[in-house]
């Protein structure tokens, strides 16, 4: 048996463009299966079992399947196993940042919040005394986070900007004592001012959050050119309108994907957020459309950020208080995760790292034991 993928798919017909909608959307992939008619029998069972679209020796195959299936390989058909393992390889998602590359599409990651300014929407005040924060970052890790990002300023809804210096004041003491105490974390800072980067790409942070999406400063670009730190790059609309979002959206990932490269920033380093809550009229209506259409970025091949956690549509929907819209972000969060959501943007650590391991084992489930010896 012998095991090829077919990456093009020609026509415009109907049929030709779902299968292209699959393989993009759906992070699926098409597998040519060469097989002679004695193990015919082993690969129609084999379809079965992973409840597979196959057709004349083609099947559509989920790319969350492609390791177990590669195992129910392996026993039978060890050349075809490694053949599937190669596939899979071939379509990871990485995400490099200054000391870590990260597979996102093996292990999504739990990016934990840390806000220290005393007016983030969320939990602002709450973090800013350093033994509160302290306490809390222990109780982050010991819970199983993935990277901490530190915020010193709130880009919620009218939120007052505030100085470069003061922002610093704010962070770096914390980026400092993170570092001390937890020399291996990978460390992200939420801010869209140059000096603020400049100054934690010099204290040695990871990634870099920027809700202006880089390009609007060029010593921005500049700056990052000249490090390996990951980026954040998000989308914003909170000075038009849309009447396409999909397209809208698509196309400033587009140019600020090409405008980075541009700089000298490889891609393999940049990851993107939809910016929801960032909309012109915050109504809710087109934060819903974004949970709904993560799915049409997948085919931008980089990480996507589900960054949702405890903000307004829990009250728009159901009146609830911040404190009480943990069960309304874990929903919306698995409905984005599904989509292809593989960076998890949160407050509450120990209640998503049980999310993904719960959705994880889901996708990778299937049934395929073997056909006993006759």
């Amino acid at each position: 048996m012998q095991i090829t993928e077919v990456s093009t798919i020609t026509g415009n017909d109907l049929g030709a463009q779902v299968l292209r909608a699959a393989q993009k959307r759906g992070r699926q992939v098409i597998l040519q299966f060469a097989v002679t008619a004695a193990q015919r029998p082993f690969f129609e069972r084999l379809c079965g079992q992973f409840d597979l679209v196959a057709a004349d020796q083609l099947a559509l195959v989920p790319q969350a399947a492609l390791a177990p299936l590669a195992q129910a390989l392996q026993a039978q058909f060890p050349a075809a196993a490694a053949e599937v393992t190669a596939i899979a390889a071939a379509h990871r998602v990485l995400w490099q940042t200054a000391r870590q590359t990260f597979d996102v599409s093996a292990q999504p990651l739990i990016y934990g919040i840390l806000n220290v300014s005393p007016d983030s929407f969320y939990d602002g005040g709450r973090f800013v005394a350093p033994a509160d924060m302290q306490a809390h970052v222990r109780q982050m890790v010991e819970s199983g986070v993935d990277v901490i990002e530190v915020g010193g300023q709130t880009t919620r809804p009218g939120f007052t900007p505030i100085a470069a210096a003061v922002e610093c004041e704010r962070i770096l003491p914390v980026i400092a004592w993170l570092q001390a105490a937890y020399p291996d974390l990978p460390l992200a800072v939420d801010t869209y001012k140059y000096p603020v980067m400049q100054a934690v790409v010099d204290a040695g942070v990871d990634i870099i959050n920027d809700v202006n999406g880089f390009t609007d400063d060029p010593r921005k670009l500049s700056l990052l050119a000249d490090h390996q730190v990951g980026l954040l790059t998000m989308h914003s609309n909170r000075d038009s309108e849309y009447l396409d979002l999909t397209k809208e959206m698509r196309g400033f990932f587009t140019k600020n994907l090409a405008a980075l490269a541009q700089a000298g920033i490889a891609r393999e380093r940049i990851a993107l957020d939809q910016g929801i809550g960032y909309a012109k009229v915050a109504d809710g209506h087109q934060d819903y459309t974004m949970m709904r259409n993560l799915d049409m970025l997948n085919d931008f091949n980089r990480p996507l950020m589900v960054a949702i956690s405890r903000k307004g549509f829990g009250h728009q929907l159901f009146g609830l208080k911040k404190d009480d819209r943990l069960p309304v972000t874990l929903v919306a969060e698995t409905a984005m995760f599904l989509k292809g959501g593989n960076i998890l943007r949160v407050h509450d650590i120990a209640e998503t790292v049980q999310l993904r391991k719960m959705l994880q084992v889901i996708q990778q489930a299937y049934w395929a034991p073997q056909a006993p010896e006759n």
